[in-house]
């Protein structure tokens, strides 16, 4: 799949981090809870599982599945190392890199997405301030996540707390990079998070706590959908 197959509609990405709630057969039962939502709205949805998870809930419809990170490796004595080959091959779409939990060199992130693109995969480049954004934007990802690291998990939503962040990264990648998707996260765990996220100049979220920590995921991203929907109507 293409960036251009996901289209320009909002895309909502929930990543699974490591949490107890998303493990094993909860990943798979919180996938097809996201996908259902999916399905009913018409709004494109994502998960990102842990390793051990990929296959499973890659064997389900309707859901794109993102690794959580994917290394510059070809194949052979790399004990340890995740090879993008292995992803492709347990039906994988795409991955992160770079995510701040899990950060990487500018230019290893290069070598994963050439990597990434060689074998079919998206990627999903995570960048923590716009400077950061506008460098990433240079090296070609499918697709770029905005997310300043001190709002990760806080309930503080990074549209309502830094707005700038945003309108500043979306413009300078567009100086740089037309093709490229921008998504946003941090902190989001409302519709109206969303919603206002969207509006300037987001094409998407990515999620995690808001939703897998939530006592009822499946609401808040039904949530999160109408408020994708709701962005894309003619303003009045």
């Amino acid at each position: 799949m293409s960036v251009q197959e996901i289209g320009s509609d909002p895309l909502i990405l929930v990543n699974f981090k490591t949490y107890l709630e998303a493990t094993g057969k909860r990943a798979v039962e919180l996938s097809r809870k996201i996908a259902d939502v999916g399905r009913r709205t018409g709004i494109r949805v994502g998960v990102a599982p842990q390793f051990c998870d990929l296959s499973h809930v890659a064997a389900q419809d309707d859901v794109l599945v993102f690794a959580q990170h994917v290394d510059s490796i070809e194949a052979g004595a790399f004990t340890g190392r995740i090879l993008p080959e292995s992803l492709k091959a347990a039906g994988v779409t795409g991955t992160l890199l770079n995510h701040s939990e899990r950060m990487i060199r500018l230019s290893e992130i290069q070598k994963g997405i050439v990597r990434a693109r060689e074998v079919g995969l998206l990627t999903v480049v995570c960048a923590g301030n716009t400077d950061a954004a506008a460098a990433v934007s240079l090296v070609g990802p499918d697709m770029i996540a905005i997310e300043p690291p001190e709002l990760i998990g806080s309930g503080r939503a990074v549209s309502r707390e830094k707005p700038d962040v945003i309108k500043n990264s979306v413009r300078r990648i567009r100086e740089v990079n037309s093709s490229v998707k921008i998504l946003c996260g941090a902190g989001i765990s409302t519709g109206d998070d969303v919603y206002a996220a969207l509006k300037l100049g987001a094409q998407g979220v990515l999620v995690a706590s808001g939703v897998v920590k939530s006592r009822n995921p499946e609401q808040v991203v039904a949530d999160f959908c109408e408020a994708a929907r709701r962005s894309m109507e003619p303003s009045r």
